[in-house]
């Protein structure tokens, strides 16, 4: 059993000593966002926004698999289930139990860089709410039995989503090859099987005690709230939880690649898959968003470029599509196909190639780029028309870019864009030098009914 906090924790009345950090319009409808920072280092981002009587309660921390150290994968994501078990104040199943009962909702995620929990809950139970997560944070039971149930659980996820399916397995290998190891990216997120069925009691506790922490954490509150009483709620039953000590964390080696690298994989599909990933920026460099801008144009929907020629005119595939990791540190841009019967993984990688390089050599239309900046400008503005989505675009961008300010700029950033800068990114990052292919093809079987195994599995590490 564990335990961070005093009992004492909801004594306080009201935040002592909680700092006013920064603020910042949302929008044009008269709304700010406002961070403070609470004397145990905890963040609150809050967004008062009455136009429906709902508001979305997050807690994002700054951990995922990228913080874990060899031989330990997969345990931030072990712990994202962990955090739905007991603990000192209620009983297994009470968590979801008491906010179903309330009409609301919730659910968590892991990623490479970071952990968060989503609540959606009438405005009536705010209240609720707070303890129910500070209590989780502080009070947490981590037993033997817990850990092992919940391995069992993430074992069979990891099975049934990379093991036993051929879209899952190949994006893992896409990160363990473009990656080298020691790279924080090299790792899956659900872990390498072999380290799942290590992790024990002792590193889920220090887990928890080390990065479920207040001075690692994030709380986003957006909704019709009072932002009054939110912070004298938070910090009444926050306030005692003792921030913990840090590990910095793994420094990101230098990764210069400088051949192209290539897998192929004999899988039961029906025709082949294609898989490949370019180095791109990172989350906060304004190269990832004009190369998020150009795989819109390329690949994104039916009237893309790419899509219209190989998946409508030519009909090589069935299916092709891109996108650019949002990762923190530089990561991959990704471009995935599924061929048609009768047409190989190499025909569509040259017709892309070759689609690439008059894009290189002639760059794109004004009419293209109007076209697609729209697109995304509306997708921009769609994504945050509910509470919960402005919480997700706001815990992201704090946690993830290390402000939530730039949100604000992702607008501007789309209209400056230029045909010349995408000519100049597609010269940049479009290297095949630089970039990792895998393809996955149909088990081919001898006259005799076995399968053949051109190509070797690779191990988990």
């Amino acid at each position: 059993m564990t335990s961070r906090a005093s009992s004492k924790a909801s004594a306080a009345a009201k935040p002592k000593g909680i700092q006013l950090i920064t603020e910042h319009p949302f929008g044009s409808g008269g709304l700010v966002a406002r961070m403070y920072r609470m004397p145990n280092q905890l963040r609150v981002l809050l967004l008062s926004d009455s136009s429906a009587p709902v508001f979305a309660y997050q807690t994002w921390f700054r951990v995922g698999s990228r913080h874990e150290i060899a031989g330990k994968t997969g345990i931030a994501h072990l712990f994202e289930h962990l955090m739905f078990n007991e603990t000192e104040n209620l009983k297994h199943g009470e968590f979801d139990r008491l906010i179903e009962l309330q009409g609301g909702n919730t659910n968590a995620a892991t990623w490479v860089d970071w952990t968060y929990y989503q609540d959606d809950l009438p405005k009536s139970e705010l209240a609720m709410i707070v303890r129910l997560e500070a209590d989780r944070m502080a009070h947490l039971v981590v037993k033997r039995e817990q850990v092992e149930t919940e391995r069992g659980v993430v074992m069979s996820e990891r099975r049934l989503r990379v093991e036993d399916d051929v879209d899952g397995f190949m994006s893992e290998e896409l990160y363990r090859l473009a990656f080298d190891k020691g790279h924080p990216y090299h790792a899956p997120t659900i872990g390498w099987m072999r380290d799942i069925k290590r992790l024990g009691l002792r590193d889920a506790v220090a887990f928890y005690r080390t990065y479920y922490a207040p001075n690692n954490a994030l709380i986003v509150v957006v909704g019709d709230i009072d932002e009054t009483e939110t912070l004298r709620l938070i910090g009444e039953h926050y306030g005692a939880i003792e921030p913990q000590e840090i590990p910095p964390e793994p420094a990101v080696p230098a990764q210069a690649q400088t051949t192209e690298r290539r897998a192929l994989f004999h899988k039961p599909v029906t025709t082949d898959k294609l898989l490949m990933g370019y180095k791109a920026p990172g989350f906060t460099d304004i190269d990832h968003v004009r190369l998020d801008f150009l795989n819109e144009l390329l690949l994104g929907g039916h009237s893309s470029s790419i899509y219209r020629d190989l998946v409508v005119e030519k009909e090589i595939c069935t299916a092709i599509s891109g996108s650019v990791t949002p990762f923190r540190s530089p990561g991959l841009w990704e471009i995935g196909a599924s061929l048609q019967r009768g047409h190989q993984a190499e025909e569509a990688l040259a017709l892309f190639d070759g689609h690439i390089a008059r894009v290189q050599r002639d760059g794109v239309s004004q009419a293209e780029v109007d076209r697609t900046r729209a697109r995304l400008l509306t997708e921009f503005y769609s994504g945050m028309r509910t509470v919960h989505g402005k919480a997700a675009q706001l815990g992201e961008y704090e946690t993830t870019a290390g402000d939530f300010r730039l949100l604000f700029a992702v607008p501007d950033n789309l209209r400056a864009i230029t045909p010349a800068d995408l000519r100049d990114i597609a010269r940049r990052f479009f290297v095949s030098d630089r970039r990792t292919v895998l393809i996955a093809r149909p088990t081919v079987t001898n006259r005799k009914g076995k399968r053949s195994s051109a190509a070797q599995e690779p191990a988990d590490a």
